[in-house]
C-alpha cells in the first residue's frame, strides 16, 4: 500500500513460516485480499542506466493484471526500506515490453514468486514463496507495528531487493539458473 506521496514503504522478512504467519493474520483478523497467486517480474534496462543510479523499471504480470513500475533509489528510515514508486496498470504485457524495447530497454533480470496478500491496519502483508525460499512483505506506514504484532522483529528485516538476494545467492549456488524462475 503505497502512501500518497507514491513512497513505498516497506519491511522484508527471510526464512518466514508462512503457515504460522498466515495462522497468526487470520487471529488478527486481518483480511486476505486474495487468493496466492504467481507473479512474474522482469527488470528492464537501457546500458545500465537505472540499476546504476538504484531504480528498477518492472514488468509484472499477476492474475491477469500487468503492471509497470519504476522505483527510485532506496535509503531507510529507521528500519523501513522507502523508495518512491510510480506505477501504472497496463492491458497488455507484451506491447509494453515490445514498446519498451523499441526505445532500447531488454530484460536484465526476471524473477518469479506465488505471492497471497493480507490487510491489517492499513498495511499490505505479502507472503511470498520464491524460488530461494519464503518471506514475508510488510508495506504500508505502520509497517513495523503490524511486523511487530505478527511476531517479527524490525531490526532483522532484510534490506535487499529479490534482485540482489538473488545475485548473493548465485555466488553459493553457481550451478543455480541466471534467473530467479521456479525450475520447470
Amino acid at each position: 500500500m503505497r502512501s500518497s506521496d507514491n513512497l513505498e514503504k516497506e519491511l522484508k522478512f527471510p526464512a518466514v513460516e508462512l503457515d504460522a504467519l498466515r495462522d497468526r493474520l487470520i487471529e488478527l483478523e486481518a483480511e486476505r485480499v486474495g487468493p496466492s497467486s504467481f507473479e512474474d517480474n522482469w527488470i528492464l534496462d537501457r546500458n545500465n542506466e537505472l540499476l546504476s543510479t538504484g531504480r528498477i523499471l518492472r514488468l509484472r504480470t499477476d492474475s491477469g493484471r500487468a503492471r509497470l513500475t519504476l522505483k527510485g533509489p532506496m535509503h531507510l528510515e529507521g528500519n523501513l526500506k522507502v523508495r518512491e514508486e510510480h506505477e501504472v496498470t497496463i492491458e497488455n504485457a507484451d506491447a509494453a515490453r515490445a514498446l519498451l524495447e523499441g526505445l532500447g530497454y531488454s530484460v536484465v533480470r526476471r524473477y518469479q514468486k506465488m505471492r497471497e496478500e493480507w490487510q491489517l491496519g492499513g498495511v499490505t502483508i505479502a507472503l511470498d514463496h520464491t524460488p530461494i525460499g519464503d518471506f514475508a512483505e510488510f508495506e504500508g506506514d505502520r509497517a513495523e507495528v503490524v511486523a511487530k504484532r505478527c511476531g517479527l522483529d524490525a531490526d532483522k528485516a532484510e534490506r535487499r531487493s529479490y534482485l540482489r538476494l538473488y545475485e548473493d545467492y548465485l555466488k553459493e549456488h553457481p550451478d543455480a539458473p541466471p534467473e530467479m524462475v521456479f525450475r520447470q
